[in-house]
């Protein structure tokens, strides 16, 4: 049943893909804005306890309503997970910005493509060059990639099997969101220790879907290159699991996603330093190569369920 919801969630995300100001969406964000508020004393003990309640009471309803409606319908339990599914993973909740940067420089505006980039990111990209605009835009794209579509299968995968129905991809989703959202704001909130919880909760989290992303990547990418620049490389990229997915895809492509002024600190035998610089045909690549690693887990995971109903 998991892998038909997962093949029919993706494809009715990318039929009728999910308005970024939905009322799910919408409320999650609030739901979490109001925790913050209410329990975000400055201690340690209450920013693991609003982190807790923030992920954890999303994730909690989603299993329970799946088991209700279980009770009555296995059919209805099944539209619920598609549902969810629906509102957690998808590539259209990102991939437009991708897009609309790609085509820019296919036509050669790369105004249009640092503009449309510094939306994405909320940042002033005015003065990148070229090259850098092409390696932020692939390494924002595999982070999204995963954070959006890699990583909320894992946790589904995982918290499906131990019987707790969709809620693993509410429980990473929100996850992912608070490791965000709750960062320091110029009015100085959240409290360090609402923003340390986030972030080291976020550590623990994305620890095993990050590694199945980057061993996802080096199976249809260039296997040997990827697994020695994650083994090697990892931490020169992005600190935590971000580094792993980029240094294995910085590999699985034989692209340098490490700026020259970072690679020139890389231990000597460092292979990234000998990687080309990224050109508009990587782009082409980070598709393929995203596409190539979904067809392969959603094969492995049709091959578990064929199993299970064999056996």
């Amino acid at each position: 049943m998991s892998f038909f919801a997962i093949l029919l969630a993706l494809l009715l995300e990318q039929a009728r893909p999910l308005a970024h100001d939905n009322p799910v969406h919408a409320g999650l964000r609030g739901w979490a804005r109001a925790v913050r508020r209410n329990l975000d004393a400055g201690q340690v003990s209450h920013g693991w306890v609003a982190w807790v309640l923030a992920v954890g009471v999303p994730a909690l309803i989603a299993g329970l309503v799946y088991w209700g409606l279980w009770a009555f319908s296995s059919v209805l339990a099944f539209v619920w997970m598609v549902g969810v599914l629906y509102v957690t993973l998808g590539f259209r909740q990102f991939s437009h910005h991708f897009s609309d940067i790609r085509q820019a420089l296919e036509v050669g505006d790369d105004a249009t493509a640092r503009e449309k980039l510094a939306q994405w990111l909320r940042v002033d990209a005015s003065s990148l060059p070229r090259t850098e605009l092409l390696r932020q835009v692939i390494e924002h794209s595999v982070l999204a990639a995963h954070r959006h579509v890699f990583g909320v299968l894992v946790c589904f995968v995982v918290f499906w099997v131990l019987g707790l129905g969709p809620s693993g991809a509410v429980f990473y989703r929100m996850a992912e969101y608070l490791s965000r959202n709750w960062r320091a704001r110029p009015d100085g909130t959240p409290s360090p220790a609402l923003r340390h919880a986030a972030a080291r909760a976020w550590d623990w989290v994305d620890h095993l879907p990050a590694r199945v992303t980057a061993l996802g990547f080096a199976i249809v990418g260039n296997f040997e290159e990827a697994v020695a620049s994650w083994r090697s490389d990892a931490d020169s990229f992005a600190p935590g699991s971000d580094g792993v997915v980029l240094a294995a895809t910085s590999g699985a492509l034989n692209v340098r996603l490490t700026p020259l002024a970072e690679s020139a600190t890389l231990p000597d035998d460092a292979e990234s330093g000998t990687r080309p610089e990224p050109q508009l045909a990587h782009l082409g690549s980070v598709v393929g190569l995203v596409w190539r690693s979904v067809v392969l887990w959603m094969l492995l995971l049709a091959l578990l369920t064929l199993a299970r109903l064999l056996g």
